[in-house]
């Protein structure tokens, strides 16, 4: 088109960019009216090939103006600043493969946006926009930052993505406090040099996944303090060496998967002080440094298997610990009892990691065919897996009380008379519970009848507490 066939309004914005003032359309006619309206084609024109004034820094700035037509800048370049606030479009811009210097649309209401393979030298600014239709930034490499704080996306068709990041390049942070969306976001593949900001943000996509971020790459943290995502959250595969916050987060996905953090390099992951997760939480195979966790946010189900942490934060009994490795819905996993036991010897808590170790046994047993589990339970009986020492002496001085006691009444006759020592019903006892050791009482005495049943007895329960001492023992020195 001619630059010259111009309505007042447009001739209004040519005579501004030429020095890159500001036409405030504000206040002038109704919203819609032709005091107010300009159109995409005369935007493009005056981006591609505008007025100049020397000594002057041309720019497109708008303010509440109404733009017909399609913005088409497809694999244009743009060296000027593009600033259109509150302003409404009736068609969705096309950016897709533009060079831009810079582009804000803080305020603006849109039916959609495509800017894949698009570059931004400077930032791309999407505040606060109304966007009724999907937004397209794949493969996107944006200098700046990408600001999305309170911005408002839907898409008409549930099918389709409404934000597309995949394979995005940000070489700053991506800011979207308070964003809301209704549908699926995807930043597969996508690597932000920042921080991702989703604090207060509301992402809905009930029954299906909201957030797909496989593979993305952090230079510092994901934030979402206060976030309600309703929806499928999935991180597998991320790297984020800062935190994962969490803090006040609501995670619903009831019947599916609410947040899948497998195989992700985490920093720290903070999951505290929000309402309990609905749905399942996936940490498979994933690394993080530090694990804030709240016993009370856990879901019913909870996926362990092969994760690693250094710290486990806040500290908190064995006890209320217990129950996350036993609702992992998977086969037995002595590795997460492990990482648990390691995370309370490393703050010195040895008496939680006792009861770590003994839940892992008890967990094991029933793992095992019947001879395992009879064997595993007079263990546990015993002396708790060699983690209840106490327990065989017990067993020890009340057998001992009760041999004494029965004995002394009824000295069993000597084998040799004449030659046995005098008895010791004490020493007796012990030379009977003691498979090891001798005083020369047992093999000097022959007890009969009931008594000679009382023997085997003591000496059977001598070998069983002998053996199952020696293996919690060795269990013990080899765990050291």
């Amino acid at each position: 088109m001619e630059i010259d066939d111009l309505t007042p309004a447009e001739e209004r914005l040519r005579r501004a960019f030429a020095t890159g003032a500001t036409v405030d359309f504000r206040g002038e006619g109704e919203p819609n009216g032709p005091e107010r309206t300009v159109r995409a084609a005369v935007l493009r024109a005056l981006l591609l090939n505008g007025p100049r004034e020397a000594g002057e820094i041309a720019a497109l700035k708008a303010v509440g103006a109404r733009v017909t037509g399609v913005l088409d800048l497809r694999n244009a370049v743009v060296d000027s600043m593009v600033r259109l606030i509150h302003c409404r479009f009736d068609e969705a811009p096309r950016l897709v493969g533009a060079q831009l210097a810079y582009v804000s649309l803080r305020d603006c209401e849109l039916p959609g946006l495509d800017a894949s393979h698009a570059r931004v030298d400077g930032g791309l600014r999407l505040t606060r926009c109304r966007i009724g239709g999907p937004v397209h930034l794949s493969r996107v490499r944006i200098s700046g930052a990408l600001y999305l704080d309170g911005a408002e996306v839907t898409a008409a068709d549930p099918a389709q993505p409404v934000l597309q990041l995949n394979q995005a390049f940000i070489d700053n942070d991506l800011c979207a406090r308070g964003l809301r969306t209704q549908g699926l976001i995807r930043l597969d593949g996508a690597s932000v040099t920042g921080s991702i900001d989703l604090e207060d943000a509301e992402l809905n996509n009930p029954g299906a996944q909201v957030l797909t971020a496989e593979s993305l790459d952090v230079g510092a943290n994901l934030l979402g303090r206060r976030l309600r995502a309703h929806g499928r959250i999935d991180l597998r595969g991320s790297r984020i060496p800062g935190r994962v916050d969490l803090l006040h987060a609501s995670l619903s996905n009831p019947g599916g998967t609410a947040l899948r953090a497998s195989s992700c390099v985490i920093g720290e992951l903070w999951l505290r002080e929000g309402a309990p997760i609905e749905g399942r939480l996936n940490l498979r195979r994933a690394e993080v440094g530090r694990l804030q966790l709240e016993p009370e946010m856990l879901p019913d189900q909870v996926r362990l298997l092969d994760l690693t942490y250094t710290f486990l934060t806040p500290h908190e009994p064995a006890e209320r610990r217990l129950p996350m490795l036993e609702r992992d819905d998977g086969a037995f996993d002595p590795h997460a009892y492990e990482q648990l036991t390691a995370a309370y010897r490393r703050i010195g808590d040895d008496r939680a990691a006792r009861a770590v170790q003994l839940a892992k046994q008890r967990r094991h047993r029933g793992t095992l065919p019947w001879y395992g589990r009879a064997w595993g339970h007079l263990q546990d009986a015993a002396v708790g897996y060699g983690f209840r020492p106490l327990r065989a002496a017990v067993w020890l001085l009340s057998l001992l009380a009760v041999g004494s006691i029965t004995y002394a009444g009824h000295h069993p006759a000597p084998l040799k008379a004449g030659e046995a020592p005098d008895f010791n019903p004490v020493f007796y006892t012990l030379d009977l519970l003691l498979p090891v050791i001798s005083f020369g009482q047992e093999s000097a005495f022959a007890p009969r009848d009931g008594y000679q049943t009382l023997s085997y007895v003591l000496i059977v329960t001598g070998w069983i507490l002998a053996t199952t001492v020696v293996a919690g023992v060795t269990r013990t020195v080899s765990r050291q």
